[in-house]
């Protein structure tokens, strides 16, 4: 499966993602090699092959990234009312969850159209105090170029998506 040709559903399953979860998974591998998960809401998709994310509140994943920069960004459509509907229905209409894998670089101050696009994303609670507290300073960015593309395949319920017929492994 070819992740620049599949770029646009990509972005779209990441739009329906942090829409009903506000937030990814980044694994990476500390230093001893042990797996470790972090939720990141910054995650942001650009050209294709191309994302960043702000790197604000994060403690183990800068220090994983200083022996290991390569990283697996689960995305999973939570939305209820998609998956009863595919339930109900014995197949999902569109893909329900991706990984994708990439190499991450070095800490840089974000830029202007970088921090716009996030204040963009939580617009809508600007009014709150959490906002002012968590995103009103986010500064920091790490970009990721994304190297791979991994189907979450749930036997015959994801047979129509992502072309699924490519023989991608399981859950």
């Amino acid at each position: 499966m070819d992740l620049i040709t599949n770029w646009k559903e990509v972005k779209s399953l990441f739009r329906k993602s942090f829409k009903s979860s506000l937030h990814f998974a980044i694994a990476t591998v500390t230093e001893n090699g042990a797996p470790h998960v972090t939720p990141i809401g910054s995650l942001i998709l650009g050209k294709p092959g191309h994302g960043f994310y702000f790197e604000e509140f994060t403690r183990h994943l800068p220090r994983n990234l200083g022996s290991n920069k390569q990283i697996c960004v689960l995305a999973v459509n939570s939305s209820r009312w998609f998956w009863l509907k595919s339930l109900v229905g014995g197949r999902f209409t569109s893909p329900p969850a991706v990984r994708l894998h990439g190499v991450v670089g070095d800490l840089r101050e974000a830029t202007d159209t970088e921090i716009a696009l996030w204040q963009k994303r939580v617009k809508r609670v600007s009014f709150s105090k959490g906002h002012a507290v968590m995103w009103r300073g986010m500064s920091m960015v790490r970009d990721i170029e994304f190297t791979g593309i991994e189907p979450v395949q749930i036997v015959e319920m994801t047979r129509d998506t992502w072309n699924a017929q490519s023989g991608a492994e399981h859950a």
